[in-house]
């Protein structure tokens, strides 16, 4: 099949799931906000394009090698429950504390941090309340207290004037306070780190942090609206912020913030190494050294066919260019110049045969 229309076929599941889930979770959209549908329709575009992207990345060999050896090393039963321990440890090491931003420097680590956990508690809150999966109601003979529902199923009771009301209902402040914040230190490191400088670019770099900014100031100025200006301007600043949120919804597949939904498959791409160091190891063809895993020298080697390069080596001991160790590449790499350059000069050339078996090569008069 094609890969943009198996591509297609998945971005479209993906969206009727979606779709589906928003009709069942509201009841019969009985608890959807009409007001909310150009976020729900901006929702189910962005989740077209996130899943036909995503599918056509995994379609690609080298990450479909990495994805399904992944699986299957994590699933292995001898290996699964030492494998769930590490995905936790992972999970709170490199995702909750990101733990491998923080290595490249405490301001960039500072700024991810903000980032990521504004971003997390504001989907958190604001998709389930778009799509009508949660919603409150004042409980029965007492008008101080709500009721959360969930999927339609009551939950905990709580006093609108608790401490617990107060979070609830300004969790998207402390998230926009998150993400601003962020926002500011990214900034500044962007200004003044000439490394990152030289590097950036505008739709890579700046306007990621400028939509985030605008959606998390607009936020804020509903907040100030409703809470201290008796609603003052709140119609124009809801259709404001409704055009901020749409339009980075509708760019989210698109641009930088695709990495979001990458970076959970480096979790794969560690249990492939960790297991791969414990398992059997190749020696070099030509020194006799381990270098790496037999796992994967042999996926590289089946990657490398699927992508259509041709690293065999002709009538030559180690068969193919992946069994030769980095180093002795290198080496080939000087003997191969070395060839062609007394070549030219009218020399013997060099053997990459006697290279290959250790044999002294020959040698230019």
């Amino acid at each position: 099949m094609n890969e943009r229309i198996c591509a297609t076929i998945w971005g479209g599941a993906a969206t009727a799931a979606l779709a589906l889930l928003i009709v069942l979770g509201s009841r019969r959209l009985d608890h959807f906000d009409a007001a909310l549908i150009g976020y729900t329709f901006a929702t189910l575009f962005a989740t077209f394009g996130i899943a036909y992207r995503y599918a056509m990345w995994l379609q690609r060999p080298p990450t479909w090698r990495y994805w399904v050896r992944g699986w299957q090393l994590f699933l292995q039963p001898r290996l699964l429950g030492r494998n769930l321990i590490q995905l936790a440890r992972r999970l709170g090491v490199m995702f909750a504390l990101n733990a491998f931003i923080w290595r490249r420097g405490t301001l960039r680590g500072a700024a991810h941090w903000c980032l990521m956990w504004g971003c997390v508690v504001a989907a958190a809150i604001t998709f389930p309340l778009v799509f009508g999966w949660v919603h409150f109601e004042t409980v029965p003979g007492d008008l101080n207290a709500y009721r959360a529902y969930l999927f339609g199923f009551p939950t905990m009771a709580f006093p609108i004037r608790s401490w617990i009301g107060f979070a609830v209902f300004h969790g998207l402040v402390w998230a926009s306070l998150l993400v601003i914040i962020g926002v500011m230190l990214a900034m500044k490191r962007r200004m003044t780190d000439h490394g990152a400088a030289a590097l950036q670019q505008f739709g890579e770099d700046y306007l990621p942090l400028i939509a985030l900014f605008a959606i998390s100031a607009t936020g804020l100025m509903l907040t100030a609206s409703y809470t201290w200006m008796r609603g003052y301007a709140y119609d124009f600043l809801a259709i404001l912020h409704a055009i901020t949120v749409i339009l980075t919804l509708l760019w989210l597949p698109f641009g930088k913030f695709f990495h979001i939904f990458q970076r959970p498959a480096q979790l794969g791409v560690s249990f492939y190494k960790d297991i791969g160091a414990r398992s059997e190891q190749v020696a070099c063809r030509r020194c006799g050294e381990a270098f790496a895993s037999r796992m994967h020298v042999e996926d590289l080697i089946e990657v490398e066919r699927a992508l259509g390069y041709a690293y065999e080596l002709a009538n030559q001991p180690a068969e193919h260019y992946q069994w030769i160790c980095p180093r002795c590449r290198r080496s080939l790499l000087a003997i191969a110049q070395a060839n062609l350059w007394t070549g030219l000069r009218g020399g013997e050339p060099l053997l990459l045969d006697a290279a290959l078996t250790d044999a002294p090569p020959a040698t230019a008069p």
